[in-house]
């Protein structure tokens, strides 16, 4: 991990302003936010090339020691700045990001005493807010009791948004896992379930353009927010839920004095790119620890998704190791109830056997305790740090190389403590974390150096247990890359080439697929994640096409770059990745017609040769070079995809 920092202070800006209302912009001086004290009651906006995109909304903090929402001033206002930095990450949708952004402080007093400072960073699409809470005499800690800090959306605003579910619901009450379906181009006004909505959150400006909402730099040192609506326009951020956790824990967290909120984030665009190609969860964020060593990110594969929870047996597991091997995959992914269907000894024999294989294990693990009634083991590994370690040292001792723990329960600050302990002493053991059942991650690619990625997501296993999932597959993929896959890591388990969603692949049971072979490759170049355990099964080496094998065994899981094309969320997709120098460009269509396209794709030039897979009307997929003309034509059936793979000049 490489970065650099300079900082400029740009004292000509900051002779314009005055301390009844400031403005700062991005570099470009297209986005612009004002701060203001309006009434005593602190206040922000949001401009896009003068267009409004977030009206005049609160901002503020209820305490411990007070309600510093109103009757507040705004006293001082630092110079601003501009920031430059450069950092490397392999893990994320760009290996290597240039930030620039602006940056302001802004002091707000109560009764003529400082009480906390807004720190806004503007870059030419993405806003980032936090609040430094400032020393109080003699106290040296504080409780955050609420925030007023709100989203006022223009008028004429649709929503694309995912309601939050209620706490300890679901299978073996492990509610609110980040699992729930998307609510598309709805009004305002609305508040999910009941319970607000999980970020991140995208909005329609009318014709004006995009707004998507979240938050980074969220770990043990707050708790995770929501999105309250119900309250027409205005959207409001959301402490956790008491419920969750079985109703332990507190939902206020608590921070030392002095000490900075999570960072609050917008970003903002004319078209859905700067909301595809945002870095922003990562650009506000710095590591929390130095790696213990080089960390890989590999593909792999697991048989959980095609037999559940009666795969987890040795000889199920041996074969998906030769399995992966033969594709050429680092991984496997062990799932549930391990310890009891394998058990430890043979664990460590199967381990031997992967590595002579060339493939290294993730286990899983039930994250429990006191909050889940989940009975698939092992439990009570991860919850405690006397177990914690001792788990951990077999485990590297054994050559494990990752685990998935599984089934948490919300975001009060005690539950993020817990995510974050949990990378902490990984690491120490050499071992990269993947969560499920989990939180949305916040910035945690750049602040936990052996963090893999996270579900947080209604991902595959819910094509086993529905057919009504199958039949939304395609719809469900066009949201993913504008709205949950823009802010982190998904670890989805897609990309499957079974027909049925059956241990043999055979008709008459279970759930049918009603997507292409096409589109199930597309898919793994669609959904971001640096470690991907794939849907494929064995079987899939004679019942598969040939060419739909060999693009899997060569697609990989990290990018160099980003590029949004076209599409529209629930609508179409077509996103290009660039590995190295080639660039791979894919396409879903979750409409229910046809789409043809005439994409413009400047990675290329005239002349230059792709290989291109597509479908016809009755999703049989084909692959053929062609040579590039002015533009790429392309036609996506109902459920179908395409993708063109080239090298870029």
């Amino acid at each position: 991990m490489k970065m650099k920092n300079s900082i400029l202070t740009l004292a000509a800006l900051s002779a314009a302003f005055s301390l009844g209302a400031h403005q700062i912009s991005g570099p470009d001086g297209r986005l612009t936010v004002d701060v203001i004290s309006d009434g005593g009651k602190p206040v922000y906006s949001v401009k896009y090339d003068g267009k409004d995109f977030i009206m005049p909304s609160p901002l503020g903090l209820v305490t411990d020691y007070g309600d510093f929402t109103s009757g507040m001033e705004l006293t001082a206002a630092t110079p601003v700045e501009a920031i430059s930095e450069s950092y490397s990450l392999p893990n994320i949708k760009k290996s290597h990001v240039d930030y620039s952004a602006n940056r302001g402080v802004y002091t707000f007093s109560k009764d003529g005493k400082p009480v906390y400072e807004v720190e806004f960073r503007v870059s030419p699409n993405d806003v980032a807010f936090r609040y430094n809470l400032l020393p109080q005499g003699e106290r040296r800690c504080a409780i955050v009791k609420d925030e007023a800090t709100s989203f006022v959306m223009p008028g004429g605003t649709t929503t694309f948004l995912c309601p939050q579910s209620g706490p300890m619901g679901g299978f073996a009450r492990t509610s609110p896992s980040y699992e729930t379906s998307y609510k598309v181009d709805e009004a305002t006004g609305k508040n999910g379930w009941g319970n607000g909505y999980t970020f991140p959150c995208l909005f329609r400006n009318s014709d004006n353009g995009w707004t998507l909402v979240s938050e980074t730099g969220v770990g043990a040192n707050y708790c995770g927010g929501r999105l309250m609506g119900g309250n027409g326009d205005t959207y409001r951020m959301g402490q956790p839920q008491p419920g969750e956790m079985n109703g332990s824990g507190s939902v206020n967290p608590a921070l030392p004095l002095p000490s900075s909120t999570p960072w609050r984030t917008l970003t903002v665009g004319e078209t859905l790119a700067p909301i595809v190609e945002t870095t922003v969860p990562y650009d506000v964020v710095t590591p929390l620890y130095e790696p213990s060593q080089k960390y890989d990110y590999t593909r792999g594969t697991w048989s959980w998704i095609i037999g559940m929870d009666g795969w987890t047996t040795y000889d199920v597991q041996k074969r998906y190791i030769d399995f992966a091997a033969d594709l050429g995959y680092e991984t496997v992914l062990v799932d549930a109830l391990w310890d009891t269907q394998i058990g430890y000894d043979k664990m460590e024999e199967l381990a031997r056997y992967a590595k002579e294989k060339g493939v290294g294990l993730y286990l899983w693990y039930n994250s429990n305790g006191s909050w889940n009634d989940a009975p698939q083991g092992p439990r009570g590994r991860m919850d405690s740090s006397l177990a914690r370690h001792k788990e951990m040292k077999w485990m590297k001792e054994n050559g494990i190389k990752g685990i998935k723990v599984d089934f948490f329960g919300g975001d009060k600050q005690e539950m993020l403590k817990l995510y974050e302990d949990i990378l902490a002493d990984a690491n120490e053991y050499g071992i990269m974390v993947i969560f499920h059942g989990c939180t949305l991650p916040r910035g945690w690619e750049r602040m936990y150096p052996n963090y893999a990625s996270s579900e947080a997501v209604l991902a595959s296993e819910n094509f086993h247990w529905g057919q009504g999932s199958c039949d939304t597959e395609a719809f469900c993929a066009t949201l993913h890359p504008f709205i949950r896959n823009t802010v982190g890591a998904m670890d989805f388990g897609g990309s499957a080439l079974n027909r049925y969603h059956n241990s043999e692949n055979i008709p008459g049971h279970g759930t049918v697929r009603r997507t292409s072979d096409v589109f199930a490759l597309a898919t793994a170049v669609l959904f971001q994640s640096p470690v991907q355990h794939f849907s494929l099964a064995p079987n899939n080496h004679t019942d598969a096409p040939a060419w739909a094998i060999g693009f899997m065994k060569s697609v990989p899981s990290t990018w160099d770059d980003v590029r949004f094309i076209d599409g529209y969320p629930g609508k179409y997709i077509v996103l290009a990745r660039r590995h190295g120098d080639k660039w791979y460009i894919a396409g879903v269509n979750g409409s229910d017609t046809s789409v043809e396209l005439k994409l413009n794709l400047p990675m290329f030039g005239k002349g230059d040769r792709l290989t291109l897979y597509t479908d016809n009307d009755k999703l049989e997929g084909d692959v053929r070079e062609v040579k590039l003309g002015k533009e790429l034509k392309v036609k996506m059936p109902v459920n179908g995809a395409f993708l063109a793979v080239g090298s870029a000049d």
